[in-house]
């Protein structure tokens, strides 16, 4: 019976605490307030270098816009479109248009850019020859293995003068479509992410700028050759902000482009990277 009389008495007391609180909301006491202060989360996904750094410059311009940015780091260029797509994340930023375009095609996803944010010029770097006039028979020269890049990498090889490929292939160019390959080059197809940390056992590596960063390379002082800032290349390989189709104009997604393309980044985009990015607003 006194244990039943102690649970009686408890409940009594919790319901006089609950009544308490009932009376106190919509007062000045500020019980409440904190809900309405929330920030709603945004969660997006990217590379390290230089994407989820950029994205660190607009943190504080989406809080004041009542925005939590989470940025959920990745190393590869699949995952982050999956986890857009199952809705794992709200957007990211890691890719270009074209890459984009191919990854849906062969996933069946249906993800779409809503802002072209900066140009990262493909470069070829040395390995363990130093210069592309002393290129030897039968050379080795790694490229990214993921479809867009690759076909993108062996074009620059060919400005370079190292190889011809089939006339009008464009980026769908693969090593099937070497016409001419006078110093007997082996291509090398690797995960783009694995190639500056490999770039030592090949002669050249032909390595995207983000990861090129990442392995401690600038594009204007250590690349042999590179893609032309000018060229069609910036505005064909403008790394974008992707989300899920019909999720364009969700506040938070508005909120985080109106955040990137302002003046403040261009500057930090141009001046960081010092010409291994490349502002494209």
């Amino acid at each position: 019976m006194k244990k039943w009389n102690k649970v009686i008495r408890f409940s009594l007391l919790g319901a006089a605490i609950l009544g308490l609180a009932a009376c106190g909301k919509g007062t000045d006491s500020g019980v409440g307030s904190s809900d309405k202060n929330e920030l709603e989360v945004l969660k997006i996904g990217a590379t390290s270098t230089p994407h989820a750094e950029i994205l660190e410059q607009v943190k504080t311009d989406l809080k004041e816009k009542g925005y939590d940015l989470e940025i959920t780091v990745f190393d590869d260029y699949v995952l982050p479109n999956l986890a857009v797509e199952d809705g794992s994340l709200d957007a990211n930023f890691f890719q270009h248009q074209p890459y984009l375009e191919k990854f849906n095609e062969e996933n069946n996803t249906n993800l779409v850019s809503v802002a072209k944010v900066h140009f990262e010029p493909l470069g070829i770097y040395p390995g363990k020859t130093k210069d592309l006039t002393e290129i030897a028979e039968g050379a080795q020269i790694s490229i990214p293995n993921d479809s867009t890049n690759g076909g993108r990498a062996l074009l620059l090889l060919q400005a370079a003068g190292l190889i011809e490929l089939k006339e009008g292939v464009g980026i769908s160019a693969t090593v099937n479509d070497i016409t001419k390959n006078d110093y007997k080059i082996e291509i090398v197809e690797l995960e783009a992410a694995q190639l500056p940390r490999s770039v030592g056992d090949v002669d050249f590596s032909v390595i995207n700028a983000n990861y090129a960063l990442e392995g401690g390379f600038n594009v204007e002082k250590d690349a042999l050759k590179a893609e032309d800032k000018s060229s069609d290349a910036a505005e064909t390989f403008g790394n974008v902000i992707a989300v899920r189709s019909g999720e364009e104009n969700e506040s938070k997604i508005t909120a985080l482009v109106e955040a990137l393309k302002t003046d403040k980044i261009s500057k930090f985009i141009n001046d960081h990277y010092e010409g291994s990015v490349i502002s494209l607003f």
